[in-house]
């Protein structure tokens, strides 16, 4: 469907050093695997445990025992 080869990895590469520069690129791509662990670790991680459901009134149940 998407034939992508090496002439157009190859032109690809020369857009993106004429975009960021020879001397940005490593502190571009450094950033970026940064940003695809931080996103893999997010991830893995189970989802943090849910609040307690709220009233109708929009009180927790813990506000409403406090003022009984």
């Amino acid at each position: 469907m998407f034939g992508i080869g090496v002439p157009e990895l190859l032109i690809l590469l020369v857009i993106v050093l004429v975009i960021f520069g020879a001397g940005k690129l490593p502190k571009v791509m450094g950033d970026l695997g940064r940003g695809v662990n931080s996103f893999k670790k997010a991830m893995d991680e189970p989802d943090a445990p849910a609040d307690k459901p709220k009233t109708i009134e929009g009180e927790s149940s813990s506000d409403s025992e406090k003022k009984a």
